[in-house]
């Protein structure tokens, strides 16, 4: 179930809110563990198990360091064992396959099948197959742990709690990551009242506008040019270019779409989440533009792998180490496949370039060029993400640069004809030029914002919801993570 669906819009969540406003405090977490194991089940039932695995595992690590808090052997026996169970399940369902396939085309024969697996009791339970979401809320409970390891937060000795923290259905599949230090407050006493109900409807809303109105439709244009080149159809060079940008703009709007949506409605609830996106496309630097995109995962591995393995506090080799570490494991977790990977270690790369030098080289240079050397690097970047396989993204890169000796043809008419309008949109609202326009406005004519704003958030509601009754193409990339 995604957010972006009528089921969940007119079925689920009104159903869902009703019942937890109208619950007793005492009961307001049940209900969210209730409708967060509903949520997950309605897509994949048989993986709930996974999941609670998960939330057993560092819920009984959790009370084991906080019982044998003066026994520094226990304590770290149970934060390792806490650690190697959440990566295992990781490894397991995410990574097995990959492995599985690697060593099959080394050793020239089908030696492993990971196929209908017997594990943990459930037969047939394929291991390639991904648990939505498995990759965030392993990290989301593991980080528990081991904040309670550190002595950074108090012992959740309530488990209904502990495991409405975990399935949290508002940010459960896709994000932001939340730790248990950011809402372990919140979790034992939040507060609810319109105002914060408002804003997290209209943070809902925005969200839903970005993912159903701009990262849907310019989805399209990127599909249809992806599928040319899978097809080997000869690709012009412009066309292979709006490609790109489309699958820029989609990846944008469909994950801070949904982040937008995760806060609105924790806001709804009573919870604060993290921000997870802050205009990365604004960035005048591949180090800027990471510290603007997917923040809580950059947060989560520089709190649990950059800093513990020494940041850069050992000399600049270990740094460079450090990164390199850290940003390997950044494309490992977006993907099994080599594309995430040469993903990850080419984003490693220049961030460890613009470490050692090359900072300060783009500082000293004027900020389109500094601008356009960062958008250039994201975009090829995102060509290897969204490729199926590495010969599908050297195939569409050799597109981008002329390899069908077609600059620009009709098809590149026929989509600048169709998908013009919603480009220029989604180039506009991934710039703060709108935050700056209603800024200014409200400090001018508070009453034209205050009356207009609500109005153009029913409208964008009330467009996207006509999108979704008309619409078969609703895909959501993150779900794949």
């Amino acid at each position: 179930m995604v957010f972006s669906s009528l089921v969940f819009l007119f079925m689920f969540l009104i159903g869902t809110l009703t019942i937890y406003y109208i619950a007793p405090k005492c009961m307001k977490n049940a209900v969210i563990l209730m409708c967060s194991l509903i949520f997950y089940a309605w897509g994949e039932p048989s993986y709930i198990i996974v999941m609670l695995i998960s939330t057993l595992i560092d819920y009984c690590a959790g009370l084991v360091i906080w019982k044998w808090g003066a026994n520094k052997v226990i304590r770290r026996i149970a934060l390792i064992v806490s650690i190697v169970m959440n990566l295992t399940l990781l490894g397991l369902f995410k990574y097995s396959g990959f492995v599985a396939s690697n060593i099959n085309a080394v050793a020239g024969d089908n030696v492993l099948n990971i196929n209908d697996a017997f594990f943990f009791g459930i037969k047939d339970l394929p291991l390639n197959t991904l648990p939505i979401g498995i990759s965030f809320f392993t990290f989301q409970s593991m980080s528990y742990t081991i904040d309670m390891y550190r002595g950074e937060i108090e012992v959740q000795k309530n488990p209904i709690s502990f495991a409405a923290f975990v399935t949290l259905f508002p940010q459960l599949v896709a994000g932001p990551i939340v730790r248990y230090s950011d809402i372990s407050k919140e979790l034992n006493n939040r507060t609810i009242n319109l105002d914060k109900i408002y804003d997290g409807v209209v943070r809902f809303i925005t969200g839903m506008g970005k993912k159903v109105l701009i990262a849907n439709s310019v989805g399209a244009l990127w599909d249809t040019v992806l599928a040319d080149v899978q097809a080997g159809t000869p690709v012009s060079a412009a066309t292979a270019w709006l490609g790109v940008i489309a699958y820029t703009l989609q990846i944008y709007f469909d994950f801070s779409g949904y982040s937008d949506m995760a806060i609105g409605l924790g806001k709804m609830m009573g919870f604060n989440f993290p921000e997870n996106f802050n205009y990365p496309y604004l960035s005048k630097s591949v180090s800027e533009f990471w510290r603007r995109w997917h923040i809580t995962l950059g947060a989560w591995f520089r709190s649990y792998v950059y800093i513990p393995l020494g940041g850069n506090r050992k000399g600049m080799g270990r740094t460079i180490l450090n990164l390199g570490i850290v940003w390997l494991l950044t494309g490992i977790w977006h993907g099994a496949d080599w594309t995430f990977i040469i993903w990850g270690v080419l984003y490693g790369v220049f961030i460890i370039l613009e470490r050692l030098f090359l900072g300060k080289v783009l500082e000293k240079l004027p900020g389109a060029i500094s601008w356009i050397y960062t958008i250039l690097l994201v975009m090829f970047g995102w060509v290897l993400f969204a490729s199926p396989n590495l010969e599908t993204a050297g195939a569409y890169f050799g597109s981008m640069f002329g390899s069908s000796g077609i600059l620009f043809d009709s098809t590149t008419v026929y989509l600048l004809i169709n998908y013009g309008a919603v480009l220029v949109l989604g180039i506009f609202a991934a710039t703060d030029a709108w935050k700056v326009i209603v800024t200014n406005t409200e400090k001018k004519v508070p009453v034209l914002v205050h009356v207009l704003m609500p109005i153009c958030k029913t409208a964008v509601f009330v467009l996207s919801t006509a999108y979704l009754v008309d619409a078969s193409y609703n895909p959501f990339l993150y779900f794949n993570f």
